[in-house]
């Protein structure tokens, strides 16, 4: 692709700087522009030499930018455009990272100028690392960067083009998805999960018979595996249930009455029930390994730098 020339990232956590360290890595971008609401954070961008330049302000980062990435938590996006806005040009392509689209669209669309293209997206790909050290350049390889576009005119079309090349450059496969059917595809295939696994840790360490050291020191692979997505960013998730809650509740409505069927077949000694889920359900987990979206090793991938 021809390299975007001025990249602008705003939000330097996991995503952003593997954004970051992905578009340099791969030539998506001539110059890369940061801003972070952390000066913490931009210290530390400066620190790493991530990018050409590190700014104070939104709308300094973005001033020239023909792409700005938004990667702050869902329910800041909205006031991160509206403080970009007086720098943004004309024509600039403006996207997200964050893994509720419905809302965070509406959001960007109230808060950005006439003349720019916004069009939301959402790279799955991650750890529950955070920070912008915890990002590397390959994170996107292979992955799905689903983008939900707002419009059909020609010149919008032109830029999902571009933002899409540039997805690709960075490694992705892209898709093109409407934003509230991402919303219900994200609840179950990522929201619901998150949503399990605060709850099972948290339900874990209230059980009073068992100590908190126990816990820790006797977790099967299961356990660790839910401990590990419970440890991600508070604030990210927070936002993303509050934001998607309708398909969140929806999602976990039907949850529920599946739980409560498993229940009974357990009560009632129904073996015959349990084993055709587990054989349905370890189809479905071949068939992801299948689809080149996790390897047959549980931890593949996740502690990659």
């Amino acid at each position: 692709m021809t390299p975007v020339e001025r990249l602008a990232v705003i939000g330097c956590g996991l995503i952003g700087s593997s954004v970051i360290r992905a578009a340099r890595a791969k030539g998506a971008a001539t110059s890369i522009a940061v801003y972070d609401s952390s000066a913490e954070v931009r210290a530390r961008v400066r620190e790493l030499g991530m990018a050409d330049a590190v700014f104070d302000t939104a709308a300094e980062a973005v001033a020239g930018a023909d792409l700005v990435v938004f990667a702050a938590p869902p329910a800041a996006i909205g006031d991160a455009v509206a403080a970009s806005a007086a720098g943004l040009k004309r024509g600039a392509i403006l996207s997200d990272v964050g893994s509720v689209k419905g809302a965070v669209a509406e959001a960007m669309v109230a808060a950005a100028p006439e003349g720019v293209f916004v069009i939301p997206g959402h790279p799955i790909a991650g750890t529950e690392q955070s920070g912008p050290d915890a990002g590397f350049a390959t994170l996107f390889e292979g992955r799905w960067a689903i983008l939900c576009p707002l419009a059909d005119d020609p010149a919008y079309l032109e830029a999902v083009a571009t933002l899409t090349a540039f997805w690709q450059a960075l490694g992705s496969n892209v898709e093109l998805m409407d934003a509230r059917h991402h919303d219900i595809v994200l609840a179950v295939t990522s929201h619901l999960p998150h949503l399990i696994a605060y709850n099972i840790v948290g339900t874990a360490a209230d059980i009073e018979e068992v100590a908190e050291g126990e816990v820790m020191k006797y977790s099967a692979g299961g356990f660790r595996d839910f401990t590990r997505i419970a440890a991600s960013d508070p604030v990210m998730w927070r936002d993303v249930f509050l934001l998607n809650r309708d398909a969140v509740l929806e999602t976990l409505g039907q949850f529920t009455e599946d739980l409560q069927a498993l229940s009974r077949a357990i009560r009632r000694g129904e073996g015959d029930k349990l084993e055709a889920l587990f054989t349905r359900t370890r189809a479905i987990r071949r068939g992801i390994i299948a689809a080149g979206q996790e390897s047959a090793e549980p931890n593949f991938g996740r502690d990659k730098k």
